[in-house]
């Protein structure tokens, strides 16, 4: 592929407003974080909602102090209501990632809007992030409480969600420690990954020459592994509780993913909302099958090294209280649901985001056949055909490596952070920025910034080699944030991702179906950035069907 057909490959900015408006699909409303209007109200509802809020507002802010905003520093602000704040110029069918893209080059790589009544600063660029991350980690460490987050993890007894306080930083330090029983050193990831790619193989070749959406696939064989990575679980492809794992995870994705008002204004919930019901739902299926495997566990639990997770987590949490209330800042310590949020959110931050990491480089080497031979060519050289890929073989497989990291460039399956909140008066830029502010990080605006990737939209291996084919990491390479709230799993998903990858091209190619288009690469704004669904024929290669499998 030439380098202007390459470059055509990934649709620009104006493309993806215009295919947004086409297909009029409101993906604003699908944001994690619950940025604009869903439409499980109806109109009716909205209006007197509206008005009622508008009547108490006016009647209550002469007589309350402290209702005006305060003054937020030389920040650019876009316009706002009383009450709506900014929301009605950010309504349409962009998705926000893109949105906030756009509105920086009006407005600067650091603006300020408010979501209702909450401002909120965007960060566009890498020094600006760097600084909410890393120098600043701390005055930027706070999460808001919502109403969505807070019913899915308890009251923010998880680690992703829940507010930066001394109890936090023990539980992050426990699920920390428990982690290192699957990472670098040892073989039960290894082991784990590599039993979940046998029957991933096996299912994927049974489809022999017919096109196939290698999505369905792809989840379960993430979704096994992060059961058995949780609770020593492992089942077979249609196994009932497999099943009903899966159905939960989709339908709590489904529903954060929709958005609603909730979250902007919490008093909202006293309202029938059927996106709320149905979370509830999901959650309580949940929090039955991970209680009963929970109980299993303490029942089960001796003197020996840890199983799996729950193991780890429970042995870790048996001194935690005593040394959470010796700080004085807290009456409790690690309990039974941080335990539980824990393994909830292994599923929902480690199997969504692995699987879509996945999907979207397999997409991309479609597109790309000559890097999906060239990994192989890598990996026949390093490793061969007689045995399958191992952990140690990674430092000696670069530009594999260089794969997976361009895949989550050019792809961020989290386009904008989780939401940060300053936790005292700090600065961004040299911008003063208050106590209690939001701060959204927009990645995607980071990973597709010119001025730092040459040709952003084009997917290139090859940026992150040096002249002498050593891997770099560039200081706007962000995948996973970075500071205090860096993602506690990075080195696991990382691991996983690299077997799950290099299993795969090792075994076997994978191809377009003839006559078929090549992968939509627009993707879809969930809880996570998807691609678009699309069909794939594999085949063994012939070195490993003489190999050990």
């Amino acid at each position: 592929m030439n380098d202007d057909a390459a470059q055509r490959e990934t649709p620009p900015l104006s493309v993806f407003h215009r295919e947004a408006r086409m297909m009029g699909v409101n993906m604003w409303g699908r944001a994690m974080f619950s940025f604009i209007f869903p439409f499980s109200f109806p109109p009716s509802i909205l209006l007197i909602i509206f008005i009622v809020v508008f009547v108490l507002l006016m009647v209550t802010r002469r007589s309350l102090p402290g209702t005006d905003p305060p003054a937020q520093g030389s920040i650019p602000c876009l316009p706002r209501l009383p009450v709506l704040g900014s929301l009605p110029w950010l309504g349409g069918s962009v998705p926000p990632h893109l949105l906030f893209t756009q509105l920086a080059r009006r407005y600067g790589p650091l603006f300020a809007l408010y979501l209702g009544p909450h401002y909120t600063v965007v960060v566009n660029n890498h020094q600006h992030a760097r600084e909410v991350l890393l120098q600043r980690g701390k005055d930027f460490a706070g999460r808001p409480s919502m109403v969505t987050t807070d019913l899915l993890t308890r009251e923010g007894k998880d680690i992703a969600f829940s507010d930066y306080s001394p109890l936090w930083k023990l539980h992050r330090r426990l699920v920390h420690n428990s982690f290192t029983l699957f990472g670098e050193g040892t073989s039960r990831l290894q082991d784990i990954v590599l039993s979940s790619v046998d029957s991933l193989c096996a299912e994927l070749l049974s489809c022999g020459e017919h096109g196939f959406d290698p999505c369905p696939a792809v989840t379960r064989a993430v979704t096994n592994v992060v059961c058995m990575l949780v609770f020593s679980a492992t089942y077979q492809h249609g196994d009932a509780e497999l099943q009903e794992v899966i159905r939960y995870n989709d339908g709590i994705v489904e529903t954060i993913a929709r958005g609603g008002l909730v979250d902007i204004f919490p008093w909202m919930k006293v309202f029938p909302n059927k996106s709320l019901s149905k979370l509830k739902e999901c959650i309580t299926v949940r929090d039955r099958l991970l209680t009963r495997k929970l109980e299993e566990h303490k029942a089960s639990l001796s003197d020996g090294d840890p199983r799996d997770l729950l193991d780890a987590l429970l042995k870790g949490k048996t001194g935690s209280g005593r040394g959470q209330r010796s700080s004085g800042s807290e009456d409790e310590g690690i309990t039974d649901d941080h335990v539980l949020m824990t393994a909830a959110e292994a599923f929902g931050a480690g199997v969504e985001t692995t699987s879509t990491t996945l999907l979207w480089i397999l997409a991309y080497l479609l597109h790309h056949p000559e890097v999906q031979e060239r990994v192989q060519r890598e990996l026949d050289e390093h490793v061969g055909s007689d045995r399958a890929v191992c952990v140690s073989d990674r430092s000696r497989l670069p530009y594999l490596d260089c794969v997976i990291n361009e895949g989550m460039r050019i792809r961020p399956v989290s386009p904008v952070l989780i939401p940060h909140t300053a936790m005292t008066d700090s600065s961004i830029g040299g911008h003063s920025v208050s106590r209690g502010t939001r701060v959204l990080v927009n990645m995607w605006s980071i990973h597709h910034d010119p001025k730092h990737w040459d040709k952003p939209d084009l997917f290139n291996p090859d940026r992150f080699l040096d002249d002498q084919g050593q891997r770099v990491t560039p200081h706007c390479f962000l995948p996973f944030g970075a500071g205090p709230r860096v993602c506690v799993g990075e080195s696991l998903a990382r691991l996983e991702l690299f077997l799950f990858l290099s299993s795969l091209l090792q075994r076997m190619s994978f191809r377009q179906p003839d006559g078929a288009p090549p992968p939509n690469l627009q993707g879809r704004l969930g809880v996570v950035l998807q691609p678009l669904p699309y069909k794939v024929v594999v085949s063994p290669r012939s070195g490993w069907q003489r190999g050990a499998k």
